[in-house]
């Protein structure tokens, strides 16, 4: 049977590909986008099957709109994607307000809006899926990320919070999250030379280096196999809560949280020291 797909941020990269992704196997598609200019070789080959939007995700009336026009459209949603967003990179130090606020109404906000729009149409089918996109930044933290982290970190919360409340009216929840991928002109693409980047600060050259670098050694991902695979996430009968997109990303994970439970670990004695003894919880109360 096939499927009704909402989805984000569909005008280029991951976005694009999943969307054509869902059309050639004879899915529906509302694509949405800031401006649907670049949908046209979309609607020439999948005609009917494809419903343009445009949609700028900060808009919160928007959302609520278009949501409520795609699935008047197509008469339910049955696959909700919410893939746009984009990376502010800056040390914590070079932010400035409007642009942590920024990233934060478009990677937090946004998806906060779609989700609070379609679940209504998705309980009363008493099915559906929400796929988050976050990114593996969303689970560690590298210098020069703090706007970004902070934003993928907080999806990564109220999506995980999202499933526990919705499992009870048959809606799934996946939280993707993609290494780099190949989604300009064939490259992974490089955080410090593209998109928006904050007033630099010399002090912090020397880790823009080396950050550049490690990008630099990361293996670029291509869009169409990760298409590919969101396709078996989305038919499978118990699909996972979290899934990486990619294994470029897998090593600095695992690092990081063993490093974090071996410091619980290790401050275990001062854990329970901070708990306080019996006899003293029960004088406060």
């Amino acid at each position: 049977m096939s499927k009704v797909w909402f989805v984000t941020g569909s005008s280029r990269g991951l976005g694009r590909r999943f969307v054509e992704a869902a059309l050639d196997r004879g899915d529906r598609v509302a694509a949405t986008a800031r401006s649907t200019a670049g949908f046209g070789s979309l609607i020439a080959t999948y005609g009917d099957a494809v419903l343009p939007l445009e949609l700028d995700v900060t808009d919160k009336a928007a959302v609520f709109e278009t949501v409520k026009r795609a699935a008047g459209h197509f008469g339910r949603l049955d696959v909700v994607v919410n893939n746009a967003g984009y990376a502010q990179i800056g040390a914590i130090e070079e932010l400035t307000e409007a642009e942590l606020r920024a990233q934060l109404e478009t990677n937090v906000f946004g998806p906060l809006w779609v989700v609070q729009a379609a679940l209504p149409f998705l309980r009363e089918q008493r099915a559906g899926h929400f796929i988050q996109l976050s990114s593996a930044a969303g689970l560690i933290a590298m210098p020069l990320g703090g706007a970004y982290h902070a934003s993928r970190w907080a999806i990564e919360a109220l999506s995980e919070t999202l499933a526990k409340e919705v499992a009870g009216f048959g809606i799934k929840v996946t939280i993707i999250e993609p290494g780099g991928y190949a989604t300009r002109e064939g490259k992974n693409p490089d955080p410090l030379a593209n998109g928006h980047v904050a007033e630099a600060s010399p002090v912090y050259d020397g880790l823009r280096r080396r950050i550049a670098e490690v990008a630099a050694r990361q293996p670029a991902g291509d869009p169409a196999a990760a298409a590919r695979a969101l396709l078996k996430v989305v038919d499978a009968a118990n699909p996972p809560l979290r899934v990486l997109f990619g294994q470029g990303f897998y090593p600095m994970i695992q690092q990081a949280y063993a490093e974090r439970l071996a410091t619980w670990d290790e401050w275990q004695e001062l854990s329970a020291e901070a708990q306080g003894g019996a006899e003293n919880v029960g004088a406060r109360r």
